[in-house]
């Protein structure tokens, strides 16, 4: 069904400070839930300059994973409708340490602090600032495991901190 009139977006729902969960629950749009998800979206929106700056397919695939887990984010881990979300894997974790581990055996980093985005190429500091929030949508993502307990997230949380890793040296293989 297309999208064609104003009030399919603008539901005005929001007007009073108020915002729905992926299950429609209400929240306060203050609530640190609403703050992870627009962090992690943060994230994917730079991620997708980035993929225009550097045409890295494997960033689509990344920006997949983001949504997959602003939706586990956004869903009670105990609902029936979370049981059908795809989850983060081990393999996706996996996945990422492979690549890093090529990128380092194709071009080896020294061991020194690098100042970020200007020791690169044009789209290695775009990464390079994806990088940036990719830790910024990590500590968020903590920030809202801590005050939730929501145990079911270690895996997201675990693939941010690896993507950061790998964000850091693909910046330098672009």
């Amino acid at each position: 069904m297309p999208i064609d009139k104003i009030d399919q977006i603008a539901t005005k729902f929001g007007d009073s400070g108020n915002s729905k969960d992926f299950e429609n629950k209400i929240y306060r749009k203050s609530h640190i839930l609403f703050e992870t998800l627009g962090t992690m979206d943060e994230f994917s929106s730079y991620l997708g300059i980035a993929y225009h700056q550097s045409h890295i397919e494997f960033i689509k695939e990344i920006q997949m994973h983001l949504q997959n887990i602003n939706s586990l984010v956004a869903s009670d881990y105990d609902s029936d409708l979370y049981n059908i979300l795809i989850q983060i894997k081990p393999e996706d974790v996996e996945l990422l340490e492979v690549k890093i581990q090529e990128f380092l055996l194709k071009k080896p980093l020294e061991s020194r602090f690098y100042l970020p985005g200007s020791e690169k190429s044009e789209p290695g500091a775009y990464i390079d600032y994806a990088r940036a929030l990719a830790r910024k949508a990590e500590r968020q993502l903590n920030a809202f495991v801590d005050y939730t307990k929501r145990e079911d997230l270690e895996p997201a949380k675990k693939y941010l901190n690896r993507l950061s890793d790998y964000l850091f040296v693909l910046s330098f293989n672009v």
